[in-house]
């Protein structure tokens, strides 16, 4: 059940998706309200799974993994047991970024951060292609990011 947010909520949230590294008092400040009150409304969110966790957001191109890859998976069987399978060998690989089920041709889109085309064909081949069951896959390499943000819509400014 989505958490019943209070404008004061708000205004936390969006400051701290500019920047996570504010003190309670710089939040305070920002947001208009007493530290202890803050850090009370702050330990909530937290406590409520509103916030899940506070990290820092690396550039893909400076950290030598530049290549973005979204692949289109289709598994060949629609099971709960294949779908769970694969859910949790996705979750074990540190370059899938993101992994949704989703309607439409696919099943699930990826979206896998590599170092070089050939590191993601070594992906395919150690991890795709060695599932127990068939997958057909659909690769779209990114050539340029247009836009990247991680900040919700929540309105309200800080």
């Amino acid at each position: 059940m989505p958490a019943t947010l209070s404008e004061i909520d708000i205004k936390i949230l969006v400051a701290l998706q500019e920047d996570s590294r504010l003190t309670v008092q710089e939040l305070a400040d920002r947001v208009g309200t007493s530290p202890s009150s803050c850090w009370r409304r702050l330990k909530s969110l937290e406590e409520t799974g509103v916030i899940r966790r506070y990290t820092a957001l690396v550039d893909p191109k400076a950290a030598a993994v530049g290549e973005c890859v979204f692949a289109h998976v289709t598994l060949d069987r629609h099971s709960a047991e294949t779908a769970a399978i694969f859910i949790d060998a996705v979750r074990k690989r540190p370059e899938v970024l993101e992994c949704y089920a989703v309607s439409g041709d696919a099943d699930y889109l990826l979206r896998v951060a590599v170092r070089a085309i050939a590191d993601y064909n070594r992906f395919l081949e150690e991890f795709v292609f060695q599932l127990p069951f068939q997958v057909r896959i659909r690769s779209n390499f990114a050539l340029k990011e247009i836009k990247f943000e991680t900040a919700l819509p929540l309105g309200g400014g800080a």
